[in-house]
């Protein structure tokens, strides 16, 4: 083994450098299946709300508006089983669960949050983008006359 792939086995490089190995890009890797679900609307919004600490259930449904009950268990499970949510059942009636970022969660969670506020930030630009959509669709020709 060459020195530059211990190193980039050793230490994970930047999407781009993934992206350039081709991992991702792959229809076969399993690194799409974390990503589908870390970068899901529910998946993004759930961990910044997690970052805020531990919630129970009915807590994250209030503070996420508009996901549903089936959807947030369902994104819940998926982030829970890719090692990012940590679910604590307490043996109480009526059932008490409480959730929490796992290590590895808190940095998937810091990661998504920085590309929410980009998106939070840059919202006026991407709204006025949104408005001129129709002139970006002209023909070219069209344009170049």
């Amino acid at each position: 083994m060459k020195s530059t792939e211990a190193a980039a086995i050793a230490k994970p490089g930047t999407l781009a450098d993934v992206i350039r190995r081709g991992e991702l890009l792959s229809a076969e890797c399993p690194s799409r299946e974390v990503l589908k679900h870390v970068t899901s609307r529910w998946g993004v919004l759930l961990l910044v709300v997690l970052l805020g600490g531990t919630h129970r259930f009915s807590e994250l449904r209030r503070k996420i508006g508009g996901v549903s009950e089936k959807m947030l268990a369902q994104t819940l499970k998926w982030l829970e089983t890719d090692g990012l949510v940590l679910r604590k059942s307490y043996p109480t009636v009526p059932p008490h669960v409480e959730y929490t970022l796992t290590p590895l969660g808190l940095e998937a969670g810091r990661r998504v949050e920085s590309l929410a506020d980009w998106i939070e930030f840059n919202l006026p630009r991407i709204m006025e983008a949104r408005r001129e959509e129709p002139a970006v669709a002209e023909p070219m020709e069209a344009r170049m006359s």
